[in-house]
């Protein structure tokens, strides 16, 4: 049977790096003992005035490609995982698209918040197997520095810049690749956190911009629980739906927006910490980028491994949340 299998990753986040010690000035106060801590974020990357979305995505693309081994021609799909896309029209993809020079591909983005990524990763796939798409690439991408008011400590401090890349093609292997996935959404979260001005709701106005409204926002506190509890559910349910023991996964790449989280989910799963390898130390939240970023970053390091199985599992603003498997 026709499957989708990873045959290449690449990362970039930008030069500019942000210490917590920026925010102790900024905002008068010890904000770097807590992130460390209990976030345990000591750097993130900024883009700086002139950097954006389409930038961060077109550098992780020419990574993975030269990775593999290819030529931007030979990608017949490119996916974009965003919700800092660089207009709100046209798609970012189409952008990268043409910067790449990937004139044979197809192209679209891709918007379930942070969880974006893990849904791009299984619209790729069913793209593959449906056997009209052979090589895709899936670019999840974050500019949220874009957003921030530099002076609410609630977000300021926490999310940062960077895009990860991915590329599957059309395989024969008949173990290797996608292999399970889950998608589930809790709508009624959807005004707990997020930018909501600038779309057809709540145009871009003076009052929006005296306001800070277009701006990211955290309006309500989410339960602690809720990540682990979720993220715990669906990785047992990958794990039942390839009939193999939670023990037998050997990585856990999940949301990177708080250690503690990912660290009870495998406290929850009774896996040991060295199975999630985790990356907002030095590159803070970077939303859909954060798990191809923990992904690639493994990879390059050695510690994942050919016929490794590999969880993704994703959660972000809607709340979105969305898992799959792949033996690598």
């Amino acid at each position: 049977m026709t499957n989708a299998k990873i045959i290449s990753s690449g990362m970039y986040v930008p030069e500019n790096i942000v210490s917590n010690q920026y925010f102790n000035e900024l905002l008068g106060e010890d904000v770097d003992t807590w992130l460390r801590e209990n976030v345990q974020i000591y750097n993130r990357r900024w883009c700086t005035e002139n950097e954006s979305t389409a930038d961060l995505c077109e550098k992780a693309a020419l990574n993975s490609l030269e990775n593999a081994g290819m030529k931007a021609e030979d990608l017949d799909l490119l996916i974009i995982a965003t919700d800092t896309p660089e207009y709100i029209s046209p798609s970012t993809s189409s952008v990268v698209q043409h910067r790449l020079g990937a004139k044979n591909a197809g192209t679209f983005d891709l918007n379930a918040a942070c969880a974006g990524f893990v849904t791009a990763m299984e619209t790729a796939s069913h793209f593959i197997r449906s056997g009209n798409v052979r090589n895709a690439m899936v670019i999840g991408a974050y500019a949220m520095s874009k957003h921030l008011n530099k002076h609410d400590k609630k977000t300021v401090t926490l999310f940062a810049d960077g895009a990860g890349a991915v590329i599957l093609t059309k395989s024969a292997d008949p173990v290797k690749g996608f292999q399970a996935s889950s998608m589930i959404t809790k709508g009624e979260y959807a005004t707990w956190m997020g930018i909501y001005a600038g779309g057809t709701q709540q145009p871009v106005n003076r009052e929006v911009l005296e306001n800070n409204d277009h701006q990211l926002k955290f309006v309500r506190r989410f339960p602690s629980e809720l990540n682990p509890d979720m993220w715990s559910d669906m990785a047992r349910k990958l794990a039942s739906d390839m009939q193999i023991s939670i023990d037998e996964v050997d990585h856990f790449l999940m949301t990177q927006i708080n250690i503690n989280a990912i660290w009870e989910t495998l406290r929850i799963l009774g896996v040991p910490k060295e199975k999630a390898h985790t990356v907002m130390h030095e590159y803070g939240y970077t939303g859909s980028a954060c798990i191809p970023i923990a992904f690639h970053e493994a990879w390059q390091q050695g510690k994942v491994k050919d016929g490794d199985t590999l969880f993704f599992i994703g959660s972000g603003g809607g709340l979105a949340f969305a898992a799959n498997s792949f033996i690598l």
